[in-house]
């Protein structure tokens, strides 16, 4: 469990327009790396095409290489479903189904597989699950309820919980706080300091100290102005980000001067 991406002259389309051009970027295994910049610089762009989840959009499609250890998840033949089942995401607002109770929703990958296992193997999965996502001793007597009724937090940790069920490899959060009041952010942050130990975590965040608290590595990333392609601006060590940047552009958002 847990692999290394490598980016390699990585250009993502919508269409005919360039969103994102040219990213050379490696993510070690079992690290957090934090994606930073501007809105509308191309971070979330990025980070949905680790996982091809861009492609739900028509006209979508990428140049270059993106690997997964050493496998081009964009090779021909490569099965989207497959990657997304290797690389979870977490979005900005949590979503657990609403129709579905906080059991279901942690098995909901499963179901969507149409994978059959006996009921003392799922309660197994989706224990194991919700204590991986710090939610078990809260909800543990309310599994049959619905996700619904959670708190926002808990909500945001139980899709966190439905990503991790499925044995993903990677996981990719995309502002997972965003929606979240400060107690619950905390919760979130060290949740991701622990899922760290057995995933690699990529995450888009506009919190600079969120970036600096949970990350090891930080991607900057701008946009010279409306209608042009975001890029990488500078990527280094969380701490060299932040306190001794080699651009000046980085140095620039990192101190507050503009974004």
């Amino acid at each position: 469990m847990s692999k290394s991406i490598t980016a390699k002259d990585l250009n993502v389309y919508y269409g005919d327009f360039l969103a994102v051009q040219e990213v050379n970027i490696n993510i070690a295994p079992r690290s957090v790396t934090a994606f930073i910049g501007p809105s509308g610089c191309g971070k979330t762009t990025l980070l949905r095409s680790l996982n091809r989840m861009h492609e739900v959009l028509p006209g979508a499609r990428v140049e270059g290489q993106l690997l997964l250890d050493d496998d081009n998840i964009y090779g021909p033949g490569v099965d989207p479903v497959t990657v997304r089942s290797m690389v979870g995401m977490v979005f900005q607002r949590p979503n657990p189904f609403p129709t579905m109770s906080i059991r279901e929703n942690v098995l909901a990958g499963y179901k969507l597989n149409g994978s059959r296992m006996s009921k003392s193997q799922a309660d197994d999965i989706v224990e194991d699950a919700l204590r991986g996502a710090n939610l078990w001793n809260e909800v543990k007597d309310r599994l049959g309820k619905p996700g619904s009724g959670l708190s926002g937090g808990q909500q945001q940790r139980l899709c966190i919980a439905r990503t991790v069920a499925v044995k993903p490899e990677v996981i990719l959060m995309d502002e997972p706080c965003s929606a979240l009041d400060p107690i619950s952010t905390l919760a979130i942050e060290d949740l991701i300091s622990e899922l760290q130990q057995e995933y690699t975590i990529a995450i888009v965040t506009h919190n600079m100290q969120q970036a600096a608290r949970v990350s090891q590595k930080t991607a900057f990333f701008n946009i010279a102005g409306t209608g042009k392609p975001g890029k990488l601006i500078e990527y280094a060590d969380t701490s060299t980000i932040f306190n001794n940047p080699s651009n000046q552009q980085t140095e620039r958002y990192v101190s507050g001067q503009f974004g």
